[in-house]
């Protein structure tokens, strides 16, 4: 597999972990009283997979874009 395919691969799996952390500190939290509207809903756990989906295509594009940035060019 070349490289810059692995390192994206990496990279969008991280920004998916960090959206996890990031979707379950905000229920955990109970930020805008989140945690009570998804518990008591029918559609809670879908409200959850998408928060967290979009907020992994997010994290992962960040992630992806800081780690191209830091690669070093050997170029004069």
């Amino acid at each position: 597999m070349p490289k810059l395919i692995r390192l994206y691969i990496l990279n969008v799996l991280i920004g998916f972990a960090i959206a996890a952390g990031f979707v379950a500190m905000l229920l955990w939290f109970n930020v805008a009283n989140l945690w009570h509207l998804v518990s008591t809903s029918s559609a809670g756990g879908l409200a959850v997979f998408v928060l967290w989906f979009a907020n992994g295509i997010v994290f992962a594009g960040v992630q992806f874009a800081i780690a191209v940035m830091r690669l070093k060019d050997d170029a004069p």
